[in-house]
């Protein structure tokens, strides 16, 4: 198994841009949206034909903080 991306070296909160929500460095493209688009089916590939300036480095750092913020989700 492959080590989880550090996805802080792509990920960024900057309350300036898009409400303070987490976007990849350098562009205004969320966390959110990318998880979206990985959650309606597509693929990797077909997100990075539509946004070019992505890399598949970046939609891994998204998965790697939605599974970070799962991790320390706590339960009533």
């Amino acid at each position: 198994m492959a080590p989880q991306v550090d996805y802080t070296a792509f990920i960024e909160i900057d309350t300036e841009v898009r409400f303070g929500r987490p976007v990849i460095k350098g562009t205004r493209i969320t966390v959110y949206d990318i998880l979206g688009w990985l959650a309606t089916g597509q693929s990797h590939e077909e997100i990075l034909e539509d946004f070019p300036q992505l890399t598949k480095e970046q939609i891994l750092a998204c998965l790697a903080y939605a599974a970070n913020k799962e991790r320390k989700l706590k339960v009533g």
